[in-house]
This record gives C-alpha cells, structure tokens and sequence, in this order.
C-alpha cells in the first residue's frame, strides 16, 4: 500500500472510530433518543458515513455492515417507532459488529482486513440484522395500524433556514456522490504526477460544485481543494490525504444540511498559496587581476613593488625570481 492510501486509510480509521462513538452513545440511550429527531439523524449520518468511506477504499465488509445499520436507523429516522428492549439488544449486536470490524483494520499492521475475520464477523451478524429488519417492520406495522411501508430511497429534503432566506437541505445521496467522485480521485493520484493527470483531477475535483450549485461553502471548498491540486509545488504526497478528508468533511457537512459550518482548514488554505520560485544565485564574473606599473629603473622598480606588495608576497616574489634565474642558467 502506498504512502496516500495509508494516510486516507488513517483518517478513516480515525473518523469512523469518531463516528461508532456518535452510535454507541444513542443507542446506549436509545428510548429518550427517539424522540430526539436530530439525534437520530446524527446515528443515521454516522453509519452512512462510514459506509461511504469503506466503500471509497474497497472495505466491502464494513461498506455492508455499516449500509445494513444505516437501513435501520433510517426506519428509525422516517416512522417513530416503540422502543423496547429486544430493539435496543439487536441494534446493539449490530453496532458490535461493525465496531469489530474497525477495529479489526485498525490493528492491523498492514491496514487491510483478513478475510477469514471478515468472514467470521458478516456470519455471525447475518441472522441478528435480518431479525432487526423484521423487528422494526413488525413494530412499525403495530404503531402505524396497516402494513403500509414506506422506505423511499432517498430521504426528502427538508426545508432551513440560513439567515432570513428558506432553502432545501441537500438529499443524502450526496455522500454516495461524494464518494464516487473522490474514488476518481484516489485513482488519479496513484497514477503519479504529470500535466496531463493534474488537470484530469483538477477537472474531477471542479465536478463537486455541481452537486449543490448554492451552497456558498461548499462551492468556496471545491474551488480552494482545485486550487490546491492545481498548483504545480503540492507534491501528490502531501496534498492527496489533504483535500480528500476535507472533501470527505465538507460533503458529509453538505449532506446534513449543514453548509454554513464548511470550511477550509488553514492547512489547505496554506497549500494554494503560490510559492514564489527561488532567484538563481548570480554569476560572479571574476575579477580581473590588480596592475601596477613598475619604472624601468631598478631602484623605482624595487621600491614600486614594495609600495604595492606585503612583506609576505615580496619574500615569495624573490624566491620565485631566484627560481627564474637559476632555470635559465641551467638552460
């Protein structure tokens, strides 16, 4: 594994742990937070994130496990339904499973997943998420009166406000957008650097802001991250990890609804600076050698060269004229 997929791979591992927490906490509390619709919607959010960021790195044993929680807290987050103790024990058996499967990666020295574990931790779940499916179907069809079921696949948008304006919170497909789109991503930087590749990514990173054209931060994200990638100094190594995760924060922000806590951590904001070239060191042309003029008349001579000369170079100056003389002599 490369040095940029062990960073992504690191941060996942980091959030999703953040995430199992946000899980762990409603569920341990689960009757009082049923009531609660946002906090609901936080477990929803969290199992899907961790869904898209398995998916995105090729962890299919955790993209199924966290897809099968994500499907139950979704029921959860469109029909209130009665909370019991046998619901809370089987949504505690699944959250285990997923939590083992994290840590499983998280150990691991190589950061991949065995297959004999993954096997082990799917075969073990299989039978407690098929209950809870029919559990919760069971308990919604006796609160709502009928068997009318509705799941839609993508949840309505629901209206906010930000400021004095009304808008519509994005869908949650958002972050399955997202994922895709930084699964282009990771490929092209692992294809190395070159003209050519930098702006394929730069085009695949302009491609987010169509997601949600009016979400002022996020549109603000997009850019910085493609201004990051678009500058030539940015080594792959140091800025894929880097607009990944924010990407990766941003859409998951967007897809909450939440576009007015997106920003762009002073990490990146640093990484678009230009860094300004460094100036060749100038050429010294040598200098061109000292000159005097020496009378033609031995006594001037002498005392020319004693004005002009230290002590020193007036005892090597008589070695070297001894020298002179004694090879003519010779010759």
């Amino acid at each position: 594994m490369d040095d940029n997929k062990q960073q992504i791979v690191h941060y996942f591992i980091e959030e999703a742990q953040e995430h199992l927490e946000t899980v762990e906490q409603g569920l341990l509390d689960l009757a009082e937070v049923i009531s609660d619709a946002e906090r609901v919607n936080e477990m929803f959010r969290a199992a899907h994130s961790i869904k898209g960021g398995a998916a995105m790195l090729g962890f299919s044993g955790i993209q199924a496990t966290a897809h099968k929680l994500e499907d139950c807290f979704k029921i959860l987050r469109d029909h209130p339904v009665p909370i019991d103790r046998r619901l809370e024990s089987l949504f505690l058996q699944g959250y285990d499973a997923l939590k083992a499967l994290v840590e499983e990666l998280a150990n691991s020295p190589t950061l991949s997943l065995r297959p004999e574990v993954v096997d082990s931790i799917l075969s073990g779940s299989a039978a407690n998420f098929v209950e809870l499916q029919e559990y919760l179907e069971e308990m919604l069809n006796i609160h709502t009166q009928d068997n009318t079921k509705e799941a839609p696949a993508v949840a309505a948008p629901k209206e906010m406000a930000v400021g004095n304006t009304a808008v519509m919170a994005p869908p949650v497909n958002v972050v399955a957008t997202v994922t895709t789109t930084l699964q282009q991503m990771l490929a092209l930087f692992k294809q190395g650097d070159n003209p050519a590749n930098r702006q394929q990514l730069v085009s695949v990173a302009q491609s987010l802001s169509a997601i949600q054209p009016n979400a002022a931060n996020w549109q603000a994200l997009v850019q910085t991250t493609t201004q990051a990638i678009a500058n030539p100094h940015n080594t792959y190594n140091a800025v894929a990890p880097l607009v990944i995760r924010e990407i990766k924060q941003a859409g998951d922000l967007l897809a909450a609804g939440r576009d007015s806590e997106i920003t762009a951590s002073a990490q990146l904001q640093q990484s678009v600076a230009t860094v300004a070239p460094v100036a060749p060191t100038p050429v010294v042309a040598p200098t061109a050698a000292a000159q005097i003029t020496i009378p033609v008349d031995v006594r001037g001579a002498a005392q020319g060269i004693l004005q002009n000369f230290s002590r020193q170079q007036v005892t090597e100056l008589v070695v070297l004229l001894h020298r002179v003389i004694s090879n003519s002599k010779q010759n």
